[in-house]
């Protein structure tokens, strides 16, 4: 016997959903934000670097348990949820597509997961450059999971595509070239300081 929903089931199950993504979403690019302050810190001197890593640790626990993990269930929930309301969208292209993504984010955030467990062990092996990088995948991600929502079967192949591509990975570039500015100033006032 099929499920019996109210008509506005699918509203509420879209409504939750888009909040459950929004959540996830703003905890993963904060999350891998916090770990590039941590392994940062590895650079102050003693006692303010165990206070600063400690500190990071406590927040990326509390984000990633608190936010991060609760928005996740969320939106999966809310997204099995639109499936049983319109299980048409299993037989589409572009939900095969979302879905392929989705399980990628999976995985990045089961990543996340592992990354803090190292950096709480004093066992990560990633850097600061490395971790900025890693933190521009979810955007990437995310853009071309509204765009499969948006478009649907029609996935736009034009300029403009192309240009919102362009633009990802220009903002992409632009924080690493920041980053690696601020690294280069911090080092000259260093040896001037010094010398």
């Amino acid at each position: 016997m099929p499920l019996a929903l109210p008509p506005e089931a699918y509203l509420w199950f879209k409504t939750l959903h888009i909040v459950g993504v929004v959540v996830w979403f703003a905890g993963l690019f904060y999350l891998v934000r916090l770990f590039i302050y941590h392994v940062e810190a590895e650079e102050l001197q003693d006692p303010v670097r165990g206070a600063f890593k400690a500190q990071y640790a406590l927040m990326e626990r509390r984000l990633a348990n608190i936010i991060t993990t609760p928005g996740m269930v969320v939106a999966v929930a809310m997204a099995v949820g639109l499936l049983v309301v319109q299980p048409a969208w299993l037989h589409q292209s572009w939900m095969h597509a979302k879905l392929a993504l989705v399980v990628a984010l999976l995985a990045y955030h089961a990543f996340c997961y592992r990354l803090m467990g190292q950096l709480r062990a004093g066992t990560c092996r990633w850097g600061g450059k490395q971790l900025r990088a890693l933190n521009e995948l979810p955007t990437l991600m995310l853009v071309l999971v509204v765009m499969l929502v948006v478009f649907k079967g029609q996935f736009p192949t034009g300029a403009a595509t192309w240009f919102l591509v362009a633009l990802v990975l220009a903002m992409a570039a632009s924080i690493q070239f920041y980053a690696r500015w601020r690294r280069l100033r911090a080092e000259r006032e260093t040896l001037a300081a010094g010398g």
